[in-house]
Formats: C-alpha cells, structure tokens, sequence
C-alpha cells in the first residue's frame, strides 16, 4: 500500500523580524533585503523556542488536523535543524515524550535544509517496507537565525536564515495525498564549505585558539564554493525535479504546486522558470525566509488549500553538504 500524507502543522514564534531590521544589523539596504533577498521579514525564536518545543507544537497540530491521537502514532522521526536544545544529542525522544506519544519509537533524520523531502521521502519508504507500522509522525524545528553573524560577509547568503516548526504525519492506512516518487543525489565536494567549525572534533568549543566568531555558521571559502558550485546547482534542482517526475511518468508542466525552499528572488525564478512550472504556481515564503529542512512543508501547509483532488505538488529543496531532494505527492 502506497504512503499517504495524512496532514501538516507548523509553528512560528511570536516575533517577527522585518526586513527593516535585518538591514539595520546587516549595513545591507532594506531595499535590497526585500527584493534580492526576497524576504519581508523572519520569524525569530524566543528564549523558550528550541527546535524539540517548535517541533513538538507542529507535530501536535498535525495529529490534531488528522483526528489522530498522540498515543496512535508509531514513529516519532526528527528532520529538522542539528542545532539542537544540546550538543550530542537527539530530538526525537524529547518531541515525543513532548506530544504523549507513549508508544512511538524514536527516529533521528539530519540532512539540512532538503530535509523535508528527505524526510517524507524516507518514512514513505519505511512505511512500505515495515508492516508493523501504519504511520509516521516527521517533526523538524529550526532556530539557525540564531547562528548568523550579521558582521560576516562570508554568510550573507545566510542572512534569510528564519525560525519555526513544522511536522507531517504520513501513514498507509488512512485516507489522504499519495507520495509518488522522489529523487536525491549529492556531492560531497562541498561537504566542509558550510558549518559552524568550532564545538566538533576537529575544532574543540575549549581550543585555546579558537574566537567567538566560529561559533557561528560560516563559510570557509567563498569565492571557492561559488565558484564550484554555480556550474551545478541549477541544473541539479533540474535534475531532481525532472527524475521525480518521470519516474511518477508525470510531466513538469504537469505539476500544481511547487513547494520550495527560499532562495534570492533571482534563483528562485531562474528554477521555477526552467521548470516550465509558471511562476504562480510556486510558493515563496516571503515572510517566514529559510528555516533549514523545513521550508517545502511550511510553503505545502500555506498553500495546502488552493489544491484540488488529483493535483501535483512537488517538493524541492538543496542542502549544503550538498545534497538536492525532490518528492512529488498526488493530492
């Protein structure tokens, strides 16, 4: 029996960042934060918002949507953000004691911001494969505007960098919006261009040589990654977005609803254009910017609405690693 996706939820904080702020603590001009960046404004956590709280919050909102009990739900699995409540540590126990949900297993899942389709795209697997599950509650939370150094130049790119919460419940035996197919592929050539370099093995949080700064995400090498990465990156979101259909036997032009991760204004219209998709037909968070693996869910949970039965909807997203997702759902 094919997987379904049963429901969504998400949460936000309850402060919200306008661009007129990001500009004041980037010396970026805010008429660039909203056009280039394509970004209003941003939801920031507050000092009770951690990624296990976000999550939890989403994930009940999911189950209360699907008339699912917290008590029903056989996996707990945690998508979202690696900066976590703690160092060392897993998500998903805590989300799931969070919600009640007693006789769940936990599942730890890590892969960035493609996390979403990732995400579904692994539960759907698991869920054909095990008959002793019949469903599998995805949670993920973001708090990485905390990371950002607004100082940095080498993160600019990282300036969008949001907040939130965001779940799916995907089960097999319940009625709901069938997870067709999806396509990954990575590249490990970029797998150390991006990270908070200090607190791991290779650089102790107690190196006597280490400054404040590289506790926060950063780029090594800019001009180096830009200059990898650009010949790629595009036709990949391509490549992803192409394979997942054809595998479905669907076409692009097929497609209802794109769900995709926030990018500047300029690549996000480059991909949707190269899509053929139309540009109406995707979404752009324009006022939540990127929140890790989380933005194709809180872009499908906006948008959830204007579809239909039998429409396409396919989720898009690239993390830094780098690895590009996309996973196309039948509503």
């Amino acid at each position: 029996m094919r997987a379904r996706v049963i429901s969504t939820g998400t949460y936000m904080p309850s402060y919200w960042m306008p661009a007129s702020e990001i500009a004041e603590r980037s010396g970026i001009p805010e008429a660039v934060i909203e056009d280039r960046f394509g970004l209003e404004g941003k939801y920031i956590a507050g000092e009770d918002d951690h990624v296990s709280t976000m999550s939890a919050q989403a994930g009940l909102q999911a189950l209360e949507r699907a008339g699912v009990k917290p008590e029903e739900v056989d996996v707990v699995a945690y998508f979202g953000s690696k900066a976590m409540d703690y160092q060392v540590w897993s998500a998903s126990p805590k989300v799931l004691d969070l919600i009640g949900a007693s006789n769940a297993w936990a599942l730890e899942m890590a892969n960035v911001s493609c996390g979403g389709p990732v995400a579904i795209a692994t539960a759907s697997s698991i869920l054909a494969g095990d008959p002793t599950i019949s469903n599998i509650l995805l949670v993920g939370g973001c708090r990485e505007s905390h990371l950002i150094d607004y100082d940095n130049a080498r993160s600019r790119f990282m300036f969008n960098f949001g907040d939130g919460g965001a779940a799916v419940l995907l089960a097999k035996d319940l009625p709901g919006h069938d997870v067709l197919s999806y396509r990954i592929i990575s590249d490990g050539q970029f797998a150390d261009d991006v990270a908070v370099y200090a607190g791991g093995t290779r650089i102790p949080a107690s190196h006597e040589t280490v400054d404040a700064g590289r506790h926060y995400l950063d780029v090594g090498d800019p001009a180096s990654m830009k200059e990898r990465l650009d010949p790629v990156s595009g036709k990949n979101f391509i490549r992803v977005a192409t394979e997942a259909c054809d595998r479905a036997g669907v076409a692009l032009t097929d497609v209802r609803l794109l769900s995709i991760l926030h990018t500047k204004r300029s690549f996000h219209e480059w991909i949707v254009d190269n899509l053929g998709i139309g540009r109406e037909r995707a979404v752009y968070i324009t006022r939540n910017g990127h929140m890790s693996g989380l933005d194709t869910i809180v872009g499908l949970d906006a948008r959830q609405d204007d579809l239909e039965e039998g429409d396409l909807v396919l989720m898009l997203s690239a993390g830094t690693g780098y690895t590009w997702a996309a996973t196309l759902l039948r509503w």
